[in-house]
């Protein structure tokens, strides 16, 4: 989920963590060189014999789940998974923040990572769309984010004015979860006959109070919350800027397409290390832990709360 959905040369937010970007060597021609030529042979004949293994491969390797820096909820929960549930299935995890959406993809399909759990299917759909040459695979879902109604006007969505002004993400897959959610609450009316988790402002059949709608970013949307009539999104943004939960005037849980998965390399999935750390993922542990545990409350739920 989190980071603004960049349409993928940069990332939504992410930056260059971990990773050095290397210009390739270029060899110096050298006249009449026998030997040049040889040393040349038995440069390329090395990295061919031996080629570089991803951590994913090895036996025993620190397995890194990556996601967005400074997300701390998402980083409470791998440093769980670590420290409480992976020695059980006899490997080490640990966590690595990486700075946008796209950064963090193309680590996980390059093995340079094990794993993330910052987005649902559809934002990984985007991604993929946008980077057809990433190889990635959502394993298993582990978490719904607190996502929902917010109003800085109104104690109840049924309090939302005739033409009042409404803010989706604008980003296609969440715009999609908050018409979704308007759907939810009876403000609109989508057309039956199409994927919802798809769903555009142009699928809106039946508007009966006239609203409005206004795209805007992750940050931007809670910031902004004082001039709208209410806003669709994610609790953790709200409450990074210190918005009081009661301000979440309708909050359903949300379907399985926007559930948080762990999205592993598809080229690693069959590998010892990775099946493992499904597994762990999928360990009833860590739906305790979602359930009970203040440093992720109201923010990332359990797969099926109670």
């Amino acid at each position: 989920m989190t980071s603004t959905l960049n349409t993928r040369s940069t990332r939504p937010n992410g930056d260059d963590h971990g990773f050095e970007v290397r210009p390739r060597r270029r060899w110096p021609w050298v006249a009449g060189g026998a030997v040049v030529v040889l040393a040349i042979g038995a440069v390329i004949l090395v990295p061919l014999l031996n080629p570089a293994k991803s951590a994913n491969e090895i036996a025993g390797a620190t397995l890194y789940v990556a996601t967005a820096e400074g997300n701390a909820s998402e980083q409470a929960l791998v440093e769980f998974v670590a420290e409480e549930v992976a020695p059980k299935y006899d490997i080490t995890i640990a966590f690595r923040g990486l700075a946008d959406s796209n950064t963090i993809n193309r680590a996980v399909s390059e093995g340079e990572v094990a794993g993330t759990i910052y987005q649902h299917k559809l934002w990984l759909s985007q991604v993929l769309e946008a980077n057809p040459d990433f190889r990635e695979t959502a394993a298993v879902p582990v978490f719904r984010w607190g996502f929902g109604v917010w109003s800085d006007k109104y104690s109840d969505i049924s309090e939302i004015p005739d033409g009042g002004t409404i803010s989706l993400y604008s980003d296609p897959a969440n715009e999609a979860q908050g018409l979704w959610v308007l759907e939810r609450a009876g403000l609109i009316t989508l057309d039956p006959t199409i994927d919802k988790a798809y769903a555009t402002q142009d699928d809106i059949v039946e508007n009966p109070k006239n609203l409005t709608f206004v795209l805007l970013d992750f940050a931007a949307q809670s910031r902004a919350l004082a001039d709208l009539d209410a806003a669709v999104g994610y609790t953790e943004y709200y409450l990074a800027a210190q918005i009081d939960i009661a301000k979440q005037i309708y909050a359903p849980a949300a379907p399985d397409e926007f559930a948080g998965q762990l999205t592993i390399g598809s080229d690693y999935a069959e590998t010892a290390n990775v099946k493992k750390l499904v597994q762990a993922f999928q360990d009833p542990a860590v739906q305790e832990f979602l359930r009970t545990d203040p440093s992720v409350r109201n923010i990332l739920l359990p797969i099926d709360p109670e």
